[in-house]
């Protein structure tokens, strides 16, 4: 039987620090209406809806950060698993190799092991998340105009580590009991970014596909 939530994830395995929401704030009452929609029971496809009279840049901003937080509870309670040895290259499966590139330290693609990696991109969406000159809390405040293509980004790195998880710490998923919650996050992952156009189809390919003939892997297909 699959474990409680509270059970599988535990708060102090985070990757990093969650990131939260002001309350009082238009995100924070988005936040929690986006919460409520996702413990109704709704179809995943519907809750991912951008609610009538909604700004689309809030509704985005909210999601972006909320999937990074859960990402990173199922990534921190991975890590130990992921290390330099039993993960030398940040890949999916032996088709796919995601390369690291920055504006400071990798200003070229650069080969790194998954932690590496894994520890870059949690460092470098936390930066964004907290920059009011890209994701601005303040009344009044607009976004940015390249909004999007930087939550299409983040989003496209973020998908990235399902796609290591999956495909190589699939049985840790399994021992733990956590199979339910990694395939509903991804799910809700995978619908709002389809909804909103926000990943680039074939950055989906290693898990559109069944990863293997194994009816449990086959069933992450959506």
């Amino acid at each position: 039987m699959a474990l409680c939530l509270k059970q599988v994830f535990a708060k102090d395995k985070t990757f990093r620090p969650r990131k939260r929401f002001e309350p009082g704030t238009q995100r924070f009452e988005l936040y929690k209406k986006a919460q409520a929609s996702l413990k109704s029971g709704l179809d995943l496809r519907t809750v991912v809806r951008l609610p009538p009279g909604e700004n689309i840049d809030d509704w985005i901003a909210v999601h972006v950060v909320d999937f990074f937080n859960r990402i990173n509870l199922i990534y921190g309670t991975m890590a130990e698993r992921c290390s330099e040895t039993s993960c030398p290259v940040m890949a999916g499966g032996p088709r796919y190799e995601y390369r690291w590139q920055d504006e400071r330290q990798y200003r070229r693609p650069a080969k790194l092991s998954a932690p590496r990696y894994m520890a870059l991109l949690m460092d470098w969406i936390e930066g964004l998340i907290n920059d009011e000159d890209v994701f601005p809390t303040r009344v009044g405040v607009p976004f940015p105009k390249n909004f999007q293509q930087v939550c299409t980004k983040i989003l496209t790195r973020l998908f990235r580590v399902f796609v290591h998880v999956y495909i190589h710490h699939f049985d840790s998923i399994l021992s733990m009991g956590a199979e339910a919650h990694v395939n509903t996050c991804y799910k809700h992952f995978y619908y709002f970014i389809r909804e909103f156009s926000l990943v680039d189809q074939r950055e989906l390919e290693p898990l559109v596909r069944p990863l293997l003939p194994s009816p449990t892997k086959a069933s992450l297909r959506i």
